[in-house]
């Protein structure tokens, strides 16, 4: 009898595992889609794009689980117009927001962030939501605050934690982040990290004026820790926009003590921008590092919630590698030997990494050279969701994330406007990258044209060998150029009265 009901327990427990399985992973299920999203982030600075110095290993290993794509692009070079045109599908000709216009001070009494999207923007929020998902963006926003239109919870989030304003992430140690609205006070001093230190005077308790008790990366992944356990049987889209490794250089002192003496380096007295460091290199290295290990914590938990064969992951970063605050760029070799950095449309500030993993759809230890731009991710999220994707600039690259080269919808060219650094284009067109910078000193000026596949570096310039590919680059910029809506962005078609001056 004892037997029998032995037998019988265990048969109604495996029942009950059964159930409990098929109510967590229901037929049909959408996926859960995490896009964590590096600032600042060099093309050359991981693992499995070639990083040599600076240990990535929870990404290195996302890429061997996953695919990963070699010819990505950011849609623009710098902060928030990448996230805009991130969110909206649309290119540099076609956003609303074009360039950092900042607004406020840093001060925490002056805080006004940057311009903010316009009421009811068609976001990858909103859209996903209204495919029935659980939305959720935290880490550094740059659209606009609780108070204006840009407010992320009236953009098609449920949920928000991090920074509103940029100018506040320039400090990993603030005074407080945002929660839907609602100031978070962190056990953190009032600093202004973008005060210099005299190299004559300065002493170990100078740099440590720019730490503190908490530091918001950790904050940020334990908000996403509880965003991913409450998810529930929902399907959800979780949006990380990490402030990792732009520049305040700071890290918890763990951190940097794990590279301290691998690299001959002198202290950082402030005197280019943002926080000082004793030992910047160390410092910076550190900061990709606890990015990564922070990518480990979001993969542990989506195992441990039981999601990971329906949860895609997606790794990639808003521009290249910055040019101030203490990094060096070139010691790190961060764009991989492109040239140019972050504000420039040349390829080390526009190639980015973008790695997937989703196990059983996306082939392990993959890599595709497809030309790919982040203005695409809106296409792709929404045929992930299964349902038709809005107006937008666009294509879908889940087929090619699948290995179904031949599904992916093909394109002639990538399309770039930059107004701000005097104003740039480029246009990515096959093997072939067209340029124009210097537009709003000189509008006529001619473009350079590069070689990709013989000039990766874009170090020779061939436009003069190849005058018949000029006339259609001119023709794709009246087609895809759509006038800005406020002056500071227009370099191309000046409808502006003139100053009067």
């Amino acid at each position: 009898m004892k037997r029998m009901i032995s037998i019988g327990l265990l048969l109604l427990g495996l029942f009950v595992q059964e159930a409990a399985a098929q109510r967590k992973k229901p037929s049909g299920r959408k996926p859960n889609i995490i896009l964590i999203y590096a600032d600042d982030l060099g093309v050359g600075e991981v693992g499995a794009y070639g990083q040599q110095k600076i240990a990535t290993p929870h990404l290195d290993k996302l890429a061997a689980q996953g695919m990963k794509f070699s010819n990505f692009y950011t849609s623009t070079p710098v902060c928030a117009p990448a996230r805009c045109m991130l969110m909206t599908g649309r290119h540099g000709g076609h956003s609303y927001i074009r360039g950092n216009y900042e607004m406020g001070g840093f001060a925490d009494s002056l805080e006004g962030g940057q311009m903010p999207l316009p009421e009811n923007t068609l976001t990858i929020a909103r859209m996903l939501k209204s495919a029935g998902y659980k939305t959720g963006a935290i880490g550094k926003w740059g659209l606009g605050m609780h108070y204006n239109t840009g407010n992320p919870n009236d953009q098609g989030f449920d949920y928000f934690y991090g920074y509103y304003d940029q100018k506040q992430s320039h400090n990993f140690y603030p005074s407080h982040l945002w929660e839907n609205g609602r100031y978070d006070t962190l056990r953190n001093p009032p600093m202004y990290v973008h005060t210099p230190l005299q190299p004559a005077s300065a002493t170990d308790k100078d740099f440590g004026q720019f730490t503190g008790k908490e530091y918001a990366i950790d904050k940020m992944t334990g908000k996403a820790l509880e965003f991913i356990n409450k998810s529930g049987d929902q399907p959800f889209f979780l949006y990380l926009p990490y402030t990792l490794p732009h520049v305040s250089l700071q890290a918890p002192d763990s951190a940097v003590q794990a590279y301290v003496g691998k690299f001959n380096e002198q202290p950082y007295y402030g005197n280019n921008g943002y926080a000082a460091a004793k030992y910047p290199l160390s410092t910076y290295a550190a900061m990709i590092t606890y990015l990564d290990s922070q990518v480990g914590i979001v993969m542990d938990a989506i195992r441990k919630a039981g999601l990971d064969e329906e949860t895609v992951v997606l790794f990639s970063s808003d521009n290249g590698a910055t040019f101030n605050g203490g990094v060096q760029a070139a010691f790190f070799n961060s764009a991989a030997g492109l040239r140019g950095l972050k504000m420039d449309l040349y390829e080390g500030g526009i190639r980015e990494p973008l790695i997937v993993r989703w196990p059983g759809k996306i082939p392990a230890g993959s890599t595709s050279g497809l030309i790919s731009v982040q203005y695409d991710l809106l296409a792709t999220f929404a045929e992930m969701a299964g349902i038709a994707a809005p107006e937008n600039d666009g294509i879908s690259l889940l087929p090619e994330m699948k290995g179904n080269s031949r599904q992916t919808a093909r394109r002639e060219y990538l399309y770039f406007e930059y107004p701000e650094k005097g104003g740039q284009l480029a246009i990515r067109m096959g093997k072939w990258k067209a340029v124009k910078t210097g537009l709003k000193q000189d509008v006529t000026r001619p473009w350079e044209l590069y070689d990709l596949d013989a000039d990766p570096a874009e170090q020779h310039n061939v436009a003069a060998a190849h005058p018949d590919l000029i006339p259609r680059f001119d023709a794709i910029v009246k087609k895809e150029h759509r006038p800005a809506h406020i002056r500071e962005w227009e370099f191309l078609d000046v409808k502006w009265p003139k100053d009067t001056k």
